[in-house]
């Protein structure tokens, strides 16, 4: 059964700060730039937390763990952050333009605490594979501030949008918020984010009843997760607590009080989202392949010719890509740019040691077929970040061959959520960045302080 409790929020005092000049995007998605943004916008930006800067002169004694846990303790003394006085959960809602679009579109959830399972369990399921770099740096900040400030991204399925209706006032999934928000802000890429307050207890239980029987699906936040869960396991050895029991399994609790977790470490801080609503954008992730030795574009499409039919194209375009049939790719080079439409028989047979499941989706086949059998890029070698960028707009990916930073780009079309669903729920897994959820989940919103 999928867990979940509210808690008493470490949250900023609007009174003094502006909350649009502390908090952050996701700690992976900022860039240097936005890091430094983020360093000038406030001397309380959450950036010093979740992504500080590391310098020449970094010691064990003073590193960016250890500023980290010290910045917290600060803003805690001063009462920049601040303990909320009473368990919560908090509707959050998301109102944004889709990229490249002019559609507006509303992503509604809610953030709790949500108990960490082994994937083993069946309870949490997991879509994508990690890189382990990130998952020691999430260690070691974990250990040091022993604080969550952001939010692992889960999706659950409810077509009859029970926690929707509770938090939102809501008649339906494109009901009206009836409900006025306790926080409004508008982040860096105009999305606007809206929190509720919900402190009732009745409320609360009803919402965790409604998710008690709920598979979860992680949508971002694999890193965290994993690690959050190997630090629950140490924890609990540490305790000499069990990790697969919360403190009152069957909820038997006197009327008003809440369940709560049998230690911090065994929940983490998450926003559920329903898969049923609408709202949910997945946006592609494209390739970036460097540091090939003596490629060569016409060697590239001579060895391709087996697996695809290739097109040339005048432009990087992504028009002939998003009508294409099949699965298929644009390949981008200095010297042309291509359509690859694959060629099932042949990538069948290419396929073989791979689930059918994850064969029929484009990134696989990109990972499988064209990184690994045609360029000579083992899973392992880009697991450990080499040769492979990931980047968000095919712009910036085809300026990045253009500029000679880069052999070749492969553009691609996103994962869609049935495909996501499917994975995820019969146990495979897809490469590494399949997806790209947008808008992220604001940091510094709420933060679960585990002392």
């Amino acid at each position: 059964m999928a867990r979940i409790y509210p808690f008493r929020a470490l949250r900023y005092d609007p009174a003094r700060v502006n909350m649009e000049d502390v908090v952050t995007q996701p700690y992976d998605k900022i860039s240097p730039a936005m890091q430094q943004r983020y360093y000038d916008s406030s001397p309380y930006n959450l950036v010093r937390i979740v992504y500080g800067k590391h310098f020449p002169n970094d010691s064990e004694q003073d590193n960016v763990y250890t500023r980290a846990a010290s910045y917290l303790r600060q803003w805690r003394n001063e009462n920049v952050l601040a303990e909320e006085s009473e368990p919560a959960l908090y509707g959050y809602s998301q109102t944004y333009t889709v990229p490249h679009t002019n559609e507006t579109r509303e992503r509604r959830g809610f953030i709790a605490l949500g108990h960490l399972y082994d994937y083993a369990d069946k309870v949490v399921y997991r879509h994508e594979q990690t890189f382990p770099k990130h998952k020691s740096d999430r260690l070691s900040l974990f250990k040091a501030t022993r604080a969550y400030c952001e939010q692992i991204y889960m999706l659950y399925s409810d077509p009859a949008f029970t926690a929707e209706k509770l938090i939102f006032g809501a008649t339906g999934p494109n009901g009206k918020d009836n409900n006025a928000a306790d926080l409004a802000i508008t982040d860096e890429y105009g999305v606007v984010h809206r929190v509720w307050k919900l402190t009732d207890p009745n409320l609360i239980n009803l919402i965790i009843t409604a998710m008690a029987d709920k598979k979860l699906i992680i949508a971002d936040g694999h890193h965290r997760y994993e690690t959050s869960v190997a630090y629950a396991k140490e924890r609990s050895a540490q305790l000499k607590l069990p990790l697969d029991h919360p403190a009152d399994p069957d909820h038997n609790l006197p009327s008003g009080h809440l369940p709560e977790p049998a230690f911090p470490e065994a929940a983490m801080m998450m926003t559920f989202v329903n898969m049923e609503a609408p709202g949910i954008t997945i946006l592609p992730t494209h390739r970036v392949v460097h540091g090939l030795e003596n490629f060569n574009t016409q060697d590239f499409l001579a060895r391709a010719q087996e697996f695809f039919e290739i097109a040339p194209l005048s432009t990087p375009d992504l028009d002939p890509l998003r009508t294409a049939t099949g699965v298929a790719f644009i390949a981008a080079t200095r010297d042309g740019n291509h359509l690859l439409t694959a060629k099932p028989e042949a990538i069948k047979a290419a396929l073989t040691g791979i689930s059918p499941r994850q064969a029929q989706l484009d990134v696989v086949q990109l990972h499988s077929i064209i990184l690994d059998k045609l360029l000579g890029l083992p899973q392992e070698t880009i697991t450990k970040l080499g040769n492979v960028r990931y980047i968000r707009e095919s712009e910036e990916a085809v300026g990045l061959v253009n500029s000679n930073e880069a052999d070749i780009a492969f553009l691609i079309r996103p994962v869609t959520l049935d495909q996501l669903r499917d994975i995820s729920l019969s146990g495979d897994v897809m490469p590494q960045k399949s997806t790209d959820f947008y808008p992220k989940l604001l940091s510094g919103l709420a933060i679960y302080a585990l002392d």
